[in-house]
């Protein structure tokens, strides 16, 4: 095996072990029983787990903000985009589990950069341009944009969160309540949202 071959090997094995454990339990010599080798192996490629841990975060991120972007940028109407979007969440769910559970889970101490909260703020900015755009052509207040762009990718990634753990669900089920509850409740914003609670006592 080279030693690209023996990497790539490395971070598979990995990828397996942080999501069946976690990043605290898991060890490096987990890591290296698994995969055949002895532990001075993995430091060789990665310093530790910490290191491997890095680039299997970084791939699984990349994976799924490439999956997500491309829907976003799917042309046709804005009901589409969302449906296209809140799809390829699930389909990276549903495809890629081990990475998916290595995301949602906590990120080791101290890191700051990297996190499924960052991801999730990447692809929020991305949707608050597409909303911004169509606030604009309803009328609405684009200002607003940011917050509807935070619910709206909050709900889906909790919702897939909450699949990986429900599968008796359908994917084109989940995906369809989804897009029912976020497109009808954009349908029918009012343009100056105000509480029917009396604030003056709170």
């Amino acid at each position: 095996m080279t030693g690209k071959q023996r990497r790539e090997q490395l971070i598979d094995v990995g990828r397996a072990v942080f999501a069946t454990k976690g990043f605290e339990a898991a060890t490096v010599e987990d890591i290296a029983a698994k995969a055949g080798v002895s532990k001075p192996v993995v430091y060789e490629h990665f310093g530790g787990k910490e290191g491997l841990y890095a680039v299997v975060v970084d791939r699984e991120m990349a994976t799924l903000l490439e999956a997500v972007t491309s829907a976003l940028e799917t042309p046709g109407p804005t009901r589409a985009v969302v449906e296209s979007a809140a799809l390829a969440l699930l389909d990276y769910v549903e495809g890629s589990t081990d990475g998916f559970r290595i995301l949602v889970r906590d990120s080791p101490a101290g890191q700051s950069t990297g996190s499924f909260a960052s991801l999730i703020g990447d692809i929020a900015t991305q949707v608050e341009a597409i909303l911004a755009g169509e606030f604009s052509r309803r009328k609405l207040d684009p200002r607003a944009a940011p917050i509807y762009a935070q619910m709206l990718v909050g709900m889906v990634a909790l919702t897939g969160q909450w699949w990986l753990e429900h599968r008796r669900f359908k994917k084109a089920d989940v995906a369809a309540h989804l897009v029912n509850l976020a497109w009808n409740g954009l349908v029918a914003l009012d343009n100056k949202p105000t509480l029917i609670t009396d604030l003056k006592h709170r």
